[in-house]
């Protein structure tokens, strides 16, 4: 029973890296680029959250809907104003820019809100389901955590498929000059991917302080990381791929901490990727596209 409520526990940690990460994989797959600065505005949306709540007294739906306007809005200005004039840079470029754009996030976290962390109150109950005589223990925290990824990945699959924008966004990932063509705006399908990508940062934010109730200016530089290499684990670009990667990486992750260590759960699961990455350099679900030179 110990080893499958670790494995719950993972397959919950590895939801929240698999909604973070899809902010990776869409961006990445539209817009061709990496978005370091993804997991800086999942700490932007935690903040939100936590000031909404102690200092103006909101509720929790209310605070949640406020953070994921923030988040939504400042994803869009943050690819028009940094990553627009790029668009025919090189990657090394972009790159240095993501990151130049993570440092502005943080410092000016910390010149509005401080260095010290913050508390963050208790919005989700520690009780669970007690099963088998309470030898398996589920929590609340974890059962609503998967629930919310798995409509969040339904939702998306659903969006892309079978709306009008979802079948741009395909087009733009396919070939961005044949999309512009066909009368699609490129820069517009773009935008509304950094939105919906930073919109999901803010509801992983909720759900990362939820499980480690803290607020802090680098908050999402771990999991920013994490959410990444779950990304290329499952295949960066592929919207299923990136939710298999999530749940591997967090059940790998909790289940190393709990049977090898701690100190070295890290270790192994970058470890795994390597190996992964070694076998099928797109990652599982990751498709090879040739392209012609």
């Amino acid at each position: 029973m110990a080893f499958l409520s670790y494995l719950i526990s993972g397959l919950g940690l590895g939801s929240v890296y698999a909604i973070i990460a899809l902010g990776y994989s869409m961006v990445y797959g539209i817009a061709k680029m990496l978005n370091f600065a993804h997991g800086d505005i999942i700490m932007v949306g935690a903040y939100v959250i936590f000031f909404a709540i102690n200092s103006f007294g909101l509720p929790l739906p209310v605070a949640l809907i406020l953070a994921v306007i923030i988040c939504l809005v400042l994803g869009v200005v943050i690819e028009r104003l940094a990553y627009k004039p790029l668009r025919q840079a090189s990657s090394l470029s972009v790159l240095i820019t993501a990151i130049g754009v993570s440092y502005f996030l943080q410092n000016g976290a910390l010149l509005l809100w401080g260095s010290e962390t913050k508390i963050f109150p208790s919005v989700i109950s520690n009780a669970g389901l007690s099963l088998f005589d309470g030898k398996l223990k589920i929590t609340w925290l974890s059962l609503i955590t998967i629930a919310t990824c798995i409509v969040i990945m339904i939702g998306l699959t659903l969006f892309i498929n079978k709306t009008k924008t979802g079948r741009a966004m395909r087009a733009c990932s396919e070939d961005k000059g044949a999309a512009t063509l066909m009368g699609i705006n490129v820069n517009l399908i773009i935008s509304i991917t950094f939105a919906i990508g930073s919109g999901l940062a803010a509801i992983a934010s909720l759900l990362l302080c939820a499980a480690y109730p803290s607020v802090f200016p680098t908050l999402g530089s771990m999991p920013g990381i994490r959410a990444f290499t779950a990304a290329v684990f499952g295949g960066i670009g592929s919207i299923p791929g990136t939710f298999l990667g999530g749940l591997l990486l967090g059940v790998i992750e909790n289940l190393s901490k709990a049977y090898i260590s701690t100190q070295l759960s890290d270790a192994i699961v970058f470890a795994v990727l390597i190996v992964v990455l070694l076998i099928k350099p797109t990652g599982l679900l990751g498709k090879k596209i040739s392209e012609k030179v």
